[in-house]
């Protein structure tokens, strides 16, 4: 007889973490390290104090740009806004 084996049912979700759902993961990290990157060279080369506005300034900016692209779906879909019409060429005989 065949050995059973529990199926586990998440893996068509998407990876969630810290409210970050997908690919938008990979962006709310991305915008971590640039801000951390451009921050230290900014801050290296004019004050501390301005690099770390421009750091949290980057930051915010750019973990709020990725929570409103992720409102707007996991997948890239092209929403149109209206009512359509759809004429018909049906005739009766």
């Amino acid at each position: 007889m065949a050995k059973q084996f529990p199926i586990y049912k998440g893996l068509q979700k998407p990876l969630i973490y810290r409210g970050f759902q997908g690919k938008y993961i990979g962006w709310g990290v991305a915008s971590l390290v640039i801000a951390v990157v451009s921050g230290g060279l900014i801050g290296s080369l004019t004050s501390m104090v301005l690099g770390g506005v421009i750091t949290l300034s980057v930051m915010t900016t750019g973990l709020f740009i990725t929570s409103q692209q992720q409102k707007k779906g996991l997948h890239s879909k092209t929403r149109y806004k209206g009512v359509f019409q759809i004429a018909t060429s049906l005739k009766s005989k």
